[in-house]
Order: structure tokens, then sequence, then C-alpha cells
């Protein structure tokens, strides 16, 4: 018989564009399901929010889904009184198809604020870069070293103070985008934001694309896209930010019977 565990409640919202969607939705509940008095509930969007009054913490796995204002608010009223927010990838991408390229347009302020970034652009996926991990004082990256990664490098404005946990530099073109040019860039990989008596960690790895992800693009993606999901440090990167994310307290925990 297993050690008697308080229940924790949590939320997952998987969904958006242009992403494998599936496949990250399965290997995140996998990893939930390593905790078994973890009981989490699943949404393709951001609009159950009475659930999160039962949750100790929230997941995201998105691209291009923002939440509407009001729903901001509840997040945000969320993280404030303890809860904490495991936030991955695209959570801070809004993209608009141009024909100078792809915009990011900042018309969703308070989204982005909350979160402390916005995605802005991404060189080609062609080359590994270094990942330095910068604090080596938080339970999410301490005694972890620095690491190369083939995935989508973030170049993210920064809206408010973080604690960057890990890093990287980028110089270059990225193609495709209307913000193509960047001089020497110092970007943060993974950081944490602290709101009221919550928190938010993101991690900008976990690209991922399988064949059937761009309808009216590509209707048959050739070459499936896995990135950092290829390496175990981002599964262990994972499974460290499910355990932060497990000691929110946006709500009461029930014990198990």
């Amino acid at each position: 018989m297993g050690q008697k565990k308080t229940r924790i409640d949590a939320h997952f919202v998987a969904a958006g564009k242009f992403h494998d969607i599936d496949f990250a939705r399965l290997e995140v509940l996998k990893l939930l399901a390593e905790h078994d008095h973890v009981r989490t509930t699943v949404a393709c969007d951001y609009s159950n929010t009475d659930r999160l009054a039962n949750c100790a913490f929230l997941i995201t796995y998105t691209c291009d889904l923002v939440p509407s204002p009001e729903e901001v608010r509840v997040l945000k009223a969320f993280v404030e009184r303890g809860g904490r927010w495991l936030a991955l990838h695209g959570t801070n991408s809004i993209l608009r198809f141009t024909e100078g390229g792809v915009d990011c347009p900042e018309d969703r302020p308070d989204m982005m604020e909350m979160l402390g970034s916005q995605f802005k652009a991404h060189p080609p996926i062609v080359d590994p870069f270094r990942v330095e991990i910068t604090d080596r004082d938080h339970d999410v990256t301490r005694g972890l070293d620095d690491f190369d990664v083939l995935d989508e490098l973030y170049l993210m404005k920064m809206l408010s103070d973080v604690r960057t946990l890990a890093q990287t530099t980028f110089t270059g073109e990225a193609t495709g985008f209307v913000e193509a040019d960047w001089p020497e860039t110092t970007v943060p990989v993974i950081y944490e934001k602290e709101l009221g008596q919550g928190a938010i960690h993101y991690n900008a790895l976990g690209h991922c694309r399988g064949h059937y992800d761009l309808p009216g693009m590509e209707d048959f993606y050739t070459h499936p896209e896995k990135c950092a999901w290829n390496y175990p440090v981002y599964y262990e990167l994972l499974r460290r930010g499910i355990v932060w994310a497990m000691q929110g307290s946006g709500a009461q925990p029930v014990k198990v019977v």
C-alpha cells in the first residue's frame, strides 16, 4: 500500500496552432501521472476558469491562443493568491501572417505583461544552440550543466523583471518574421516571475510538429520535428517544473481518504 498523500488538483490547457499538440499533451500527462495524487483536468482553451478555484497549479502548452481579458483577470487572480503556472513553449505567442512575414503584434499587454514576456521571432531550426544555466540555486536547475539543444530559439521581448534560470544568445536573422534582424541578443530560455503570493515558471523550449499540423499551409509536413523532446534534459526540466508547480497554494488541498 502506497503512502497516503494529500490530493493536488491541476488544470492543463493544451491547444493551439502549428504544433503537434496531441504529442505534447500526452507527454505532459504521462509526467503528471508519475504523481498519483495529482488529479488533472484538460482543456482546449482558457474558458473553464471556474476550475482554477480548485487547483494548486496550471500548465499550458499553447501557440497563438490568448485568453479573453476576463479570463486573464481570473488567471492573474489565481496566481496572486498562491497558484503556480507552468507555462510552456508558445504560451506567450501571438502570430499574424502578413506579406512582410509573421508579425507578433503587441495588442494584448494584459496577458503578456502578466507572463513577463512576448514571443517575437525565432531563427530557422538548423543548428543546436547552447543553453546556459544562470541560476543554480533554484530547484528546477540545481545541479544541471549547460547543454546544447536543437529547438526553436525563442527571441522574446521581456516585459517585466524575472528571475532568469537559463538563457541563450543569438545574433542573426529570424527568417520569415517581421522582426527578422537581431543584433547580439541574450534572452531567457527558462525564467520565473513572482506574482503576488504565487509565481509563473516559463520554459520556452519544447517545439514539436507532426505531419498534419499545418492545415491549409502544408497539408503533409514531410519532416516531423520533436526538438527538445528528443533530449533527456528537457524531460528532467519538465519533471522538476511539475514538482515546483505542485507547491502552489491556489486552492485548499483535499485529503485523500
